[in-house]
Parts: C-alpha cells; structure tokens; sequence
C-alpha cells in the first residue's frame, strides 16, 4: 500500500484526491499525535494556520481549523502567507504544530496539506504514518469549554516580515529589482520585505484572485521577470513559487539564475565570512556537475541527499550544516529558517550584492554550469522505473556514452505522476539528444 504523504505532505487534485473530509481527518490525526500529548496551561494546544491564494484553499483551511478546533486545539488562522512563514511563526509563537494549504509550484487545480512540528520543522515519515494511521480510529471527543477556539491574527504577517528584513547584513538602497511573486502567497510579503530592506521594488505576478497562481508567472516560468529586469533596467530579479518555498533570479541581461547559481554565490559568501558551517553545501543529486566543481575549487565540500528539501534538511540537522538547498530554487538558510524561504533567499542574495556592489552577472559568474536537459515525461507508471530492465539498460548505455563528461538521472517525481529524465553533458545538443532518447524510452516501455 502506498504511503498517503508524498516528499512534501499529502497533495493532489483538491476535491478529487485532496478532499474536505480528507483535511478535516488528516488535523484530527495530527492534534493526536502533534499536540495532544502532554499537559498545557491553559488546557488547550495551539496550531498556527496558513494557506497560498488558491480557491480551494479557502474550504480546506477551514476543514483543518475545525478538525483541530474538535480536538481541542486552539486555532490562530494566519491567512495567505507562505509556507515558510507558517514555520517560523509556529515556532515564534510557541505553537504545538503549525499546517499549511499549498501545492506550491503545482497548478491552482491541485492543493496539498503540510504539517510543521512545534519548532517548525516538517515531519519525519514515521511521525506522518502515524497521523495516517489515527484517521479514521475512534476517539474521545470534547465538549464544552474542552473544545478549540479559532481566532485570527492580522499581524502575523508584519512578525514575519520583520523576521526576513532583520537577517540581512546590508542595505538594499540603490537596488532596482523586479519581484515576481506567482499570484501567490508572497504576494504581498515579498514586495514588502524587499521595500523594507532598502530596495526599489518593480512588482508582477501580485495580484492572487484564487485561479491565477503558477500560471505564466513565478520560479517555474522565470522567462517573464527576466525579461521585466531587461525591460526595467533593473539590477536583478527574483521570482517565487506559488507558496514562496522556491527562489529563482535573473541578472540585469535577463539570464536565468536557478538554485545552483544561487546556493554557490551564497556558499562563497558565507565561507568568507566564516559562517558556513562545517565549510559544507548540501545538495541533491539534481544539482549541476558545474556546482560541485565550483565548490571543490573553493575548498567547500559538497554533499548530495535524495530530492526533497526535506531530506536536504534532515542531512543538515544531523551534520550541523548551515546552507543547503535544491535546483529548483530551494535554499535552506537554517541560520534564520527551518525550511527552504524564497523570500529570505532573495533578499541574502541581493544583499551580497548590495555589498560587492557588481553586476548579477559577474556576482554569479564563478558558478558554471555543464549543460543540462530536463524532460517530464507524463502519463507513465513511474513506480516501475526503477525496476524496468529496458529502462535500465537505456540508462547503462547513455552513462557509457557520456564517459566522464556528463551524468544521466533518472528518477519517478515525489509530488506528481511522471518520471524525471535529467542528462549533464559537455554541450547542450548532446544532452538534449540523450536526454530525448531516453524520455522515448521511458514513454515506450512506462505508458499508462
């Protein structure tokens, strides 16, 4: 039997896989086996709740608000903000576990159900299989005044704000930079943290109606704030996913610069001023071949986990590490955060440079990349990739044919139903070529 969370929670096509009862089971379990295991002050848990713009959202935050409330947890809806900052305030705000309403990248029509422990950070699989396993188990209700109460707190969001700005080292005065914020949960946040640290603040993607997050704007479509940088004159731009976990930027020519580039140019800094822990950057194994070069010929050691920013948290934790992330655009700074914060990446990178006072370009230019190919390859079963003796073998032949000069990975997604091809060569055309070989493989032989 398949497990209920994925890589990043519970996610899927809300009102078809993500339902109401579905929340409203999922909070009972998680008041058990997060909140209602010791003894409070007052007699009530407290749970901090927030969720991105999407229309569903409205209905499965209030399923969780009341399946806490019926538990006896009390309830501090915190609204649209995002996921990071549903973290940091469960911690802040001495919370027994904080949820969050997102699908993050995905499109409006999904959602998805996070839970944060007391300090903020997400679950370990055997703590979310046991929120799984109490649904549906019968319980002791309360009545009366043992039930929770749901309140709101409108000034969630300038806790939070104050947070970002008050981990920056230099001011961002004399930056122009256009913010894309994905008609999501930063929407309002990142435009204010960045005004707040000094900047001048250009603005697109701002306005959520509930339909429009993720589409032809944010971290997984940048072509449009790179271009507005160019457009603006602007000296960078920085772009968010639909609940502002993912940070991806562009220099003042309109060049992409994703997670890799970002992770090595934070990676430089914090050697150099002492506080990279451990000399150590964690990354997955889709981080570019370019990166670890890079790293290596700074004498920072790199270190690769599976992907999920939570796995590349659970490796920092237990090696003390201070900066970690993903391609994607998932930057784990656990200096000032539990979870990866595209808010708080942005505004470290534009700190740095506020201080080097260059050009993106050249502050990013020590980071090269191999050339890189990535297809998602849908409708297939992508819980047989691993075991498909064809598939295999395409891989074997491909890895031999690259050599030394590139890298293959092939890998089912953790959060939606396809198979990720990846190839690194020595030119681009080589490693779109392989890369298509094998997404023709895997379609051919992994078809639905």
């Amino acid at each position: 039997m398949s497990r209920l969370f994925g890589t990043d929670g519970v996610r899927g096509l809300a009102n078809r896989d993500v339902t109401a009862e579905l929340a409203l089971d999922l909070a009972v379990g998680a008041a058990h086996v997060l909140a209602l295991r010791g003894e409070f002050a007052d007699g009530h848990p407290r749970a901090i709740v927030g969720r991105d713009p999407r229309a569903s959202g409205e209905f499965l935050s209030a399923a969780v608000c009341a399946g806490l409330a019926s538990a006896g947890v009390d309830v501090i809806d915190v609204g649209v903000l995002p996921t990071p900052a549903v973290a940091y305030l469960t911690g802040e705000m001495n919370a027994d576990l904080g949820v969050m309403l997102s699908a993050s990248h995905n499109p409006m029509q999904d959602n998805g159900i996070k839970f944060f422990d007391r300090h903020g950070y997400k679950l370990e699989d055997d703590i979310e299989d046991q929120i799984a396993a109490y649904m549906g188990e019968s319980w002791q209700r309360p009545t009366g005044a043992d039930v929770g109460r749901i309140t709101t707190d409108l000034d969630a969001i300038n806790k939070y704000v104050d947070h970002l700005v008050s981990t920056v080292n230099y001011s961002l005065q004399g930056l122009r930079v256009v913010v894309d914020c994905a008609n999501g949960s930063a929407s309002t946040v990142g435009p204010e943290a960045l005004r707040r640290a000094g900047a001048e603040v250009i603005v697109i993607g701002a306005e959520p109606d509930g339909i429009n997050i993720n589409h032809e704007y944010g971290a997984t479509a940048p072509r449009r704030m790179a271009s507005a940088t160019v457009g603006h004159m602007a000296h960078a731009g920085v772009s968010f996913d639909g609940d502002a976990d993912r940070c991806i930027a562009s220099d003042e020519e309109g060049n992409v610069i994703d997670g890799d580039k970002i992770m090595g140019t934070l990676a430089l800094a914090h050697k150099e001023y002492g506080t990279l822990k451990n000399d150590t950057l964690v990354l997955t194994v889709m981080s570019n071949l370019g990166l670890k070069l890079a790293m290596n010929a700074n004498r920072i050691k790199t270190i690769n986990t599976a992907v999920g920013d939570r796995y590349v948290l659970e490796e920092m934790r237990k090696g003390g590490y201070s900066l970690g992330g993903e391609q994607s655009g998932h930057v784990l700074l656990t200096d000032y955060s539990t979870t990866g914060d595209g808010v708080l990446t942005a505004l470290h990178l534009l700190s740095r440079l506020a201080e080097k006072r260059v050009k993106m370009s050249e502050l990013v230019s020590e980071i090269q990349s191999l050339p890189q190919s990535l297809i998602n390859v849908k409708g297939v079963d992508k819980a047989s990739a691993a075991t498909n003796e064809v598939v295999a073998d395409a891989v074997k032949q491909a890895e031999k044919f690259l050599g030394d000069t590139g890298r293959v990975l092939l890998r089912p997604s953790g959060t939606e139903p396809l198979v990720r091809v990846m190839v690194e060569a020595s030119s681009q055309e080589q490693a779109d070529m392989v890369c298509q070989k094998l997404a023709d493989v895997v379609l051919a032989e992994l078809a639905l």
